[in-house]
């Protein structure tokens, strides 16, 4: 009878550990599949703005580059009639000069657009603040560890 008790509570612990285990089994892939989520999510919003910041330097060059081009235009259309005129590298460079903005920071974001949208993976730097980022993505998975073992201490 006792042996009957023994193998009994046996089976019994058996099936509770068993269950336990799957549980914490599928709530590790339910972890699992969350992190992926919101490395997806991360991995768009990272997308978004590097597309959103080339759109927005190729726009910036556009309009310097027109305002440019109708500037060398009128300009050498003035100064060729006149005897001793400049050559028309000067004109352009003095175009130049009177289209740069004083950072230029048109041009260092029109220079940057190219290297921005090169990059892709974990270390591709621009984005929306990616250390920031990076720490809510692992706060908010230290949380839902967090919050896991204390159910399996509950349920135990």
């Amino acid at each position: 009878m006792a042996s009957v008790a023994i193998v009994g509570s046996g089976t019994i612990w058996f099936q509770v550990h068993s269950a336990a285990v799957a549980k914490d089994e599928k709530e590790a892939a339910a972890l699992q599949l969350q992190m992926k989520r919101l490395e997806l999510e991360e991995m768009k919003i990272r997308n978004d703005k590097a597309v959103a910041d080339m759109e927005a330097a190729s726009s910036s060059a556009a309009k310097v580059q027109a305002a440019l081009d109708q500037c060398v235009k009128d300009t050498f259309a003035v100064v060729h009639k006149k005897y001793g005129t400049p050559s028309k590298s000067a004109v352009v460079a003095d175009c130049k000069h009177q289209y740069e903005t004083a950072d230029g920071s048109d041009m260092k974001a029109a220079g940057s657009a190219r290297d921005t949208g090169g990059e892709t993976g974990a270390g591709g730097g621009g984005g929306v603040n990616s250390p920031a980022l990076l720490g809510l993505v692992a706060g908010g998975a230290l949380a839902l560890a967090v919050f896991a073992r204390k159910g399996k201490k509950a349920d135990a």
